[in-house]
């Protein structure tokens, strides 16, 4: 898991991604399947290969969120298969219906820069931490989560941050051993509503 550059996107690539998220929705509805693309027909910077999540938000309530840590695809084939995913098979939800559309607000977030966070101790894990700025994931032999640096907004203090993660990968609150592994990243977030919503994955 090397470190990668921070990624840049010019206003109409952002763009052009919140509409492939959206139309693979759309898709999803109309066929069952996602979005099928055409990368010759895309900017160079959504054919390279990212990883990628996508959320999807409904009247301020997280309604789904699906992706990679590890690159894979194409940015833009990421994206749809995400977007597509996130709408139709979080196992935290039902299939999104078609009433629901016009209600959904869709987050893409290019992750970037992971690397290992070594720490000796559960202090040192926390003081490392870059709130609102850091994505963190937690590696305990099989069990792994990640939260994405959004979360922040929720969970503003570390402690609480790091002990939701421990739940979420089904380790106990106060957490500690020497064999936990942890990575941070950031990511650029790519977003049709700029207002902070509640955020989880």
């Amino acid at each position: 898991m090397a470190p990668s550059s921070c990624i840049e996107l010019a206003a109409p690539e952002r763009a052009l991604l919140l509409e492939i998220a959206r139309k693979s929705v759309h898709s999803g509805l109309g066929s069952s399947v996602s979005l099928k693309l055409s990368l010759l027909d895309l900017p160079h910077a959504l054919r390279i290969e990212r990883a990628v999540f996508v959320t999807l938000n409904r009247e301020g309530r997280l309604r789904g969120c699906i992706g990679s840590l590890e690159a894979s695809q194409p940015l833009a084939s990421a994206v749809a298969q995400s977007a597509y995913s996130a709408a139709f098979s979080d196992p935290r939800f039902a299939p999104l219906q078609a009433h629901e559309l016009d209600d959904i607000s869709i987050e893409i977030s290019v992750l970037y820069g992971m690397e290992p966070l070594p720490a000796r101790s559960r202090g040192e894990l926390l003081a490392a931490l870059q709130p609102e700025r850091d994505g963190l994931l937690l590696q305990e032999g099989r069990r792994r989560a990640t939260f994405l640096p959004q979360v922040w907004r929720q969970l503003p203090d570390p402690e609480v941050f790091l002990d939701h993660l421990l739940t979420k990968a089904g380790l106990p609150i106060g957490y500690w051993s020497h064999s936990l592994t942890s990575f941070r990243y950031q990511t650029l977030a790519i977003s049709e509503v700029e207002s902070a919503l509640p955020y989880s994955v």
